[in-house]
């Protein structure tokens, strides 16, 4: 099958061709051509299939005819984070370049001014995070009473990050005549209320079990103490042909930490998390995504908004809390048929959250060994009697190299150059050197013995000298 298949028009096909896209994947060969027939759909999808191309496609078509309005949008896009949001406008002006469409984006951490001045001009296509939309809406900055398409993408991250009523109060404002379409990766109850009660005969759409992981991953975990996660992490990114990683941190203290001791051991590393502002944000971003930096530390915030091709490896340097948040961490490799490798550390006090992360998934992670490095481990050479010049590499812990046994220390007292250079030959040598005699420090009192009440020990000397 081939995107002409799907009964895109010929300007889209071309920006599809232009983008160097032959095939759809499953989720927009059966998404695609029920959105071109307006009908609601629930899409569920991993992520990396290419799920967002599944309703921006389709959307540019049906938005090609119409008239744009003053602060009233035509179609509204709500996604969970600011990153997530800014790829979808990406995406829209890459597959939207042969029609005239105008996008706005609202997100935090930048200025209202640009984003209302768009909003006055109208726009066709307003993609929008939860809480600046509310924002502007409750300035009177923007009407959704024209609103005929929504999209809500990542549903089951808003879930997580407690924007389901604000959603809920933003469907209340839409006409009730419109097309919506949701996608999660995963569908869990609060969901599928919201599902039920916005969605009018939505067509549902599952390209794979809920919740499940990409088939082009191979997953490994790794039991190792708090302590070592670190030497571990080096390890790994020194052994097994990393190319570029995202490593996922729970904490933004962890994040911040952990890229440090990267950057001094020599790694071109770079981090990402929710006290940066924005454009500092973008700006870590373009340099992972130019290939200034190879390896991109990062807190959840990111586990969902990044389409970064080429990923080789990702690393949950901490157990995810939430099992949801593990099947969106690995995603950001094995993306576009590509194949990926993931890595989670597992703690001791991690034991319950792996469990879950696994029941989530229905599938049992593989123990990383030594059969599962991607490059020849060399033996470790046999320890030289008269060789103490190379030190022990630092290797993982189940490939650690036999230490030779440390050399016993003299009981010689440790001397300056300065020193050992001034002394006397003959007082370096053990077997020369004069007995110490030992000096008494009190003359020995008389044999024998003392009356009662007298002094029973040594007779000090300085007792005999009289005085005048």
């Amino acid at each position: 099958m081939t995107f002409a298949d799907l009964g895109l028009s010929d300007e889209l096909l071309k920006a599809v061709e232009d983008a160097g896209y032959t095939e759809p994947t499953a989720i927009q060969a059966e998404a695609i051509p029920p959105v071109l027939m307006m009908k609601d759909i629930i899409g569920i999808a991993q992520t990396g299939t290419g799920k967002t191309a599944s309703f921006v496609l389709p959307m540019i078509d049906v938005l090609s005819s119409g008239r744009r309005r003053a602060r009233m949008p035509r179609s509204l896009i709500l996604e969970p984070t600011r990153e997530l949001a800014a790829q979808v406008a990406e995406n829209f002006e890459k597959y939207g370049k042969n029609h005239d469409l105008k996008m706005a984006l609202l997100i935090g951490g930048v200025q209202m001014g640009d984003q209302v001045k768009a909003l006055d001009e109208g726009v066709d296509v307003l993609i929008a995070t939860p809480g600046r939309l509310m924002d502007l809406f409750e300035r009177g900055k923007i009407m959704l009473n024209g609103c005929e398409l929504l999209v809500i993408d990542e549903a089951d991250r808003m879930l997580d990050m407690g924007f389901i009523p604000d959603i809920e109060f933003i469907c209340s404002k839409l006409p009730e005549t419109r097309q919506t379409m949701l996608f999660s990766a995963t569908m869990p109850p609060p969901i599928e209320k919201l599902a039920k009660t916005f969605l009018n005969n939505p067509k549902r759409i599952e390209t794979a079990r809920a919740a499940s992981t990409n088939k082009d991953i191979t997953t490994f975990k790794i039991e190792v103490g708090q302590r070592k996660k670190r030497e571990t992490l080096r390890w790994i990114l020194k052994n097994d042909l990393v190319e570029t990683a995202i490593i996922f941190a729970n904490r933004k203290t962890t994040v911040r930490e952990l890229n440090k001791s990267l950057q001094k051991h020599g790694f071109a590393s770079g981090e990402i998390h929710g006290d940066m502002d924005q454009t500092s944000r973008l700006r870590e971003l373009d340099r992972f995504k130019a290939g200034e930096v190879n390896i991109l530390v990062a807190s959840d915030v990111a586990a969902r908004g990044l389409d970064i091709k080429g990923v080789s490896h990702v690393f949950n340097f901490d157990t995810p809390w939430h099992p949801d948040d593990y099947v969106h961490r690995i995603g950001r490799t094995g993306r576009a048929g590509a194949k990926g490798r993931a890595f989670t550390f597992v703690a001791p006090e991690d034991a319950e959250a792996i469990d879950n992360v696994e029941k989530l998934t229905g599938n049992k992670i593989a123990h990383f060994g030594k059969g599962d490095v991607r490059v020849e481990l060399k033996e470790a050479p046999k320890p030289k009697q008269k060789s103490s010049d190379t030190e022990p590499k630092e290797e993982h812990a189940r490939e650690e190299a036999p230490r030779e046994d440390k050399p016993k220390r003299s009981r010689r007292k440790n001397l300056d150059s300065s020193e050992r250079a001034e002394q006397p030959k003959a007082e370096k040598s053990q077997s020369e050197k004069p007995k110490r005699a030992k000096k008494p420090r009190f003359e020995e009192a008389d044999a024998e013995p003392a009356k009662p009440g007298e002094w029973n020990g040594p007779k000090p000397g300085f007792l005999d000298v009289g005085l005048d």
